[in-house]
């Protein structure tokens, strides 16, 4: 009597099988294909099921935003609004927070409008809304620590002969501004000191505020200066009763 076949080892060449080698084989084969088919079928049901799951949770996240949004007095579209005036004032933030300090205090009008700009946000009722309210909280704390103090220099001014120190030739130092046309600069952050720009006097301790353009009080202030210069040079040329 034959003995019955058995599977054969994985090395064995197809050519080499018995009939009935070859059909337990094939068998073998048969049910593990059978055996993966069911791992993917069962698979493919428990990803059904979550996608099932997602939906319902989709569904009651979106019931949850509606009812957050009617809480709020807010639509999605102004919702959205929010989102991008958040984004941009986040934006705003990351550019001031690469400036050095000396940069960053002069630009101290730029942080305040950003921190007014941020507190108009935190009036409105969208603000409670989970997904800003950490968000803004965080913001109001980073737009704090954007404010600096400018650094005021000082300079003393030195003996005429030796410096030839006037406001003009101060301002026009490569070591203070390198440009003498923001001697009103000086003028005007050292009135306290120097009534008369054209006269300064060894030993005096000037202010130095930092490097910027004239204001708008600064450049008033030259222009009076100029036109009582002027109107004195006119009186001496032609002096009264002459």
């Amino acid at each position: 009597m034959a003995a019955d076949p058995v599977l054969p080892p994985a090395s064995k060449p197809d050519a080499e099988l018995t009939k009935g080698e070859a059909m337990l084989r094939i068998a073998d084969i048969q049910s593990k294909n059978k055996d993966i088919q069911n791992k993917i079928d069962a698979t493919k049901s428990k990803i059904d099921k979550a996608k099932a799951e997602l939906e319902g949770v989709n569904n009651d996240l979106e019931d949850c935003e509606k009812a957050i949004f009617d809480l709020v007095g807010a639509s999605q579209a102004e919702v959205d609004a929010f989102r991008q005036r958040l984004g941009k004032i986040e934006g705003k933030s990351r550019e001031l927070q690469r400036l050095n300090d000396d940069m960053l205090a002069d630009k101290q009008d730029a942080v305040k409008a950003l921190e007014a700009e941020l507190n108009q946000c935190r009036t409105e009722k969208i603000v409670c809304i989970p997904e800003f309210y950490n968000k803004v909280l965080a913001l109001a704390k980073t737009c704090r620590g954007l404010y600096r103090e400018k650094k005021i220099k000082s300079y003393t001014v030195g003996v005429w002969y030796q410096t030839k120190d006037c406001l003009w030739n101060i301002a026009g130092k490569e070591t203070i501004y390198g440009d003498p046309m923001l001697w009103p600069k000086i003028w005007q952050n050292n009135t306290d000191v120097v009534k008369n720009p054209d006269i300064i006097h060894p030993g005096q301790v000037l202010k130095l505020p930092p490097k910027s353009p004239k204001t708008s009080d600064e450049t008033r202030a030259e222009r009076r200066y100029w036109r009582n210069k002027k109107e004195a040079e006119m009186e001496a040329a032609n002096p009264a009763g002459e």
